[in-house]
């Protein structure tokens, strides 16, 4: 007959939090270990990509780490991804130089009526 492993927790339903593996100690008995969940690496906002340079970790222990683990040194470092940052800035870019352009053109339109 197979030996009896008792749980070492509290919580004896089978759910994601509480998955379990028995392992056999150097003495011979059989024990659980309790598996921690899967992490998912953090993704950027905007195209849902994973971000590179960021570490997965689950929620709590990015509180334990320091900033420069969880970011990366560039603007919306740990939030964007590179390529999105790139098409933010040349799309304000070029909303503010069709600003210029629109103002440029009424300028012209008004000087040339007189």
């Amino acid at each position: 007959m197979a030996q009896r492993v008792t749980l070492r927790k509290r919580n004896p339903y089978n759910t994601t939090s509480n998955r379990r593996r028995v392992v056999k100690t150097p003495g011979g008995k059989l024990v659980y270990h309790h598996i921690k969940k899967l992490v998912s690496q953090p993704k950027c906002g905007d195209c849902g990509v994973g971000l590179p340079g960021v570490p997965t970790l689950r929620p709590r222990e990015y509180a334990n780490v320091s900033k420069r683990i969880k970011t990366v040194r560039r603007a919306y470092g740990g939030s964007r991804c590179g390529d999105c940052v790139k098409s933010r800035i040349l799309r304000a870019f070029l909303v503010e130089e069709a600003k210029i352009v629109k103002r440029v053109i009424k300028s012209q339109q008004k000087g040339g009526r007189k």
